[in-house]
């Protein structure tokens, strides 16, 4: 049998991070003096890296030694936020257990930092589920650029065209797209109508199992 791989997006993917990351930017920004809207997050900070959020909200460019101090200094403040209450979009573990029961390869690609991607992998205890899990760390360039859903696709030996991917953002659904794969959009973030048009959209994965998945990966439209 063809080898085939699920990957999944984490932030709004496997867990409904997105609220947290609110409430910590909030903290943060308000400790820095930086205006903020909730549209402005919904626009500007959903499925985006660090380097993009800072620079959009401080309005200069944040690169470098300083873009690692102040990334360093929110995502610990949303750690700390979120490390008591790590759980799953609904479901998730089934789907991810019949997944692996069917011979699926899985992966994560995330643009969230390692240290985020290791908190909720090890409370969830899917580590040892996942053949690859990338993070911000791991690339040159972020989504809506393909590079990690590629990489992640080659570091578990599965072409493309033969992997679905799970994304709730503009740019992640983007970036999967770009990779050439299927994409599922998860809808725990924006509505139908706000993102790319994806193969198949879930509000959470009692909407989905293999057969679907084999299903989408067989069809050439």
């Amino acid at each position: 049998m063809k080898q085939q791989c699920v990957i999944f997006d984490m932030d709004g993917v496997i867990s409904h991070t997105n609220p947290h990351h609110v409430k910590a930017f909030e903290a943060f920004f308000d400790k820095y003096n930086v205006p903020y809207s909730n549209e402005e997050f919904e626009e500007h900070m959903y499925g985006k890296h660090n380097s993009y959020i800072m620079t959009h909200f401080f309005k200069r460019p944040i690169a470098g030694e300083e873009l690692l101090k102040l990334e360093d200094e929110k995502e610990g403040m949303f750690r700390e936020i979120y490390k008591d209450k790590v759980d799953t979009i609904p479901h998730y573990l089934e789907f991810l257990s019949e997944l692996k029961s069917r011979g699926f390869k899985t992966a994560v690609a995330t643009s969230a930092p390692r240290a985020n991607l290791d908190l909720i992998a090890n409370a969830l205890k899917i580590t040892d589920k996942m053949d690859s899990m990338m993070s911000s760390e791991d690339v040159m360039f972020h989504k809506p650029n393909p590079e990690v859903y590629l990489k992640s696709a080659e570091r578990v030996g599965v072409a493309p065209s033969d992997c679905v991917v799970f994304e709730d953002s503009f740019s992640g659904i983007t970036a999967g797209l770009n990779a050439g794969m299927k994409v599922v959009g998860v809808l725990s973030t924006h509505t139908k109508e706000e993102l790319p048009v994806c193969d198949y959209y879930i509000n959470d994965y009692s909407e989905i199992n293999v057969d679907k998945i084999k299903e989408l990966l067989n069809s050439n439209f």
